[in-house]
């Protein structure tokens, strides 16, 4: 694809940390103006790969191009046009918002001709405008995050990688975090986030669910739902880890998980609901309802994982 196009093109890219596989031959791409997730959890290759994408870390395999540069032989090239925002926001405690905008335009090289109306537009875009003076240490987490993200976006980058930038934020804060993000996909800014809230991914054109290295899948978040096998079922009863090993050795269960103080039980066919009121019962498991939901992105992750650990683990015998 083009540059007009496609902002991120990914070929069986790979990073290898000596004998260890972080990242395992990933293809994906983004277009101009689409927010891509990343979902998983720690541990599964997110941030290796936003950092071999943002020109930090040099692939050990395939290849990837970033608005229309290499990430091997241009990184310097990307790094220049891309706006980067991790969970550890890098900003200056010891600066106001002001202080550290003004330090950041200067660093991207916006012109000093621009700088301060862009700063302005920046202050009132996220809101800081009663913060503007205040040092940075004394603001709280999510007036923070606002900041970092008006310094990732002072240059007005065409790209954005988000690397866990909600995490340890409010979920009102994290809402309002995504109305920004989402305005600036509107104005054509490509975004690429990683994270591991399931909720997140949601507001996400495209979805590229990780675990272990290795892409499982990626889609739009409706069409990972429909991908979910079986029928689901919402079981609200007592001693739910009893429940759930007795369910997973039942007919007919194709999984059943834990969430929260319920399960999650997908069916091979709603015929066989009644067969769950009847198993748990028999077990002397007390049940409050059981109700038929629409699968939500945690349970399709939950269930490509349990496939994805079944294809991989070292088989028995022989």
């Amino acid at each position: 694809m083009s540059e007009t196009t496609c902002t991120v093109e990914t070929h069986d890219l790979s990073r290898h940390f000596g004998k260890f596989i972080a990242v395992n031959q990933i293809n994906f791409y983004i277009p101009r103006g689409e927010i891509f997730g990343l979902l998983g959890p720690n541990g599964a290759g997110k941030t290796t790969t936003i950092r071999m994408l943002s020109g930090i870390l040099t692939p050990t395999g395939g290849s990837a191009t970033v608005l229309g540069y290499d990430v091997a032989r241009e990184p310097e090239e990307i790094k220049k046009r891309i706006g980067y925002m991790s969970q550890k926001f890098s900003l200056y405690n010891d600066l106001t918002p002001l202080e550290n905008l003004s330090f950041y335009a200067s660093i991207y090289g916006v012109p000093r001709a621009q700088r301060n109306q862009r700063i302005a537009e920046l202050i009132e875009a996220g809101g800081l405008g009663d913060h503007r003076n205040k040092l940075t240490r004394n603001l709280s987490g999510a007036w923070r995050q606002r900041l970092a993200l008006a310094c990732a976006i002072v240059h007005k980058p065409p790209m954005l990688f988000l690397d866990e930038a909600t995490a340890g934020v409010d979920p009102v804060s994290r809402r309002e975090f995504w109305d920004l993000i989402y305005q600036m996909a509107s104005e054509g800014t490509s975004i690429l986030a990683t994270t591991h809230y399931m909720d997140e991914a949601e507001y996400c054109n495209s979805v590229g669910m990780m675990y272990g290295g290795e892409l499982i899948a990626l889609a739009s978040p409706d069409t990972l739902r429909d991908q979910l096998p079986g029928y689901l079922l919402q079981v609200d009863c007592e001693r739910p880890v009893d429940a759930e090993r007795v369910l997973e050795q039942t007919a007919g269960v194709l999984e059943a998980t834990i969430h929260g103080a319920q399960l999650h039980v997908s069916l091979a066919d709603p015929s066989y609901q009644e067969t769950i009121q009847a198993v748990l019962t028999q077990a002397g498991i007390v049940v409050a309802r059981i109700d038929p939901i629409p699968p939500s992105l945690e349970d399709v992750f939950l269930y490509l994982v349990q496939q994805h650990q079944q294809r991989t683990a070292p088989s028995s015998g022989e």
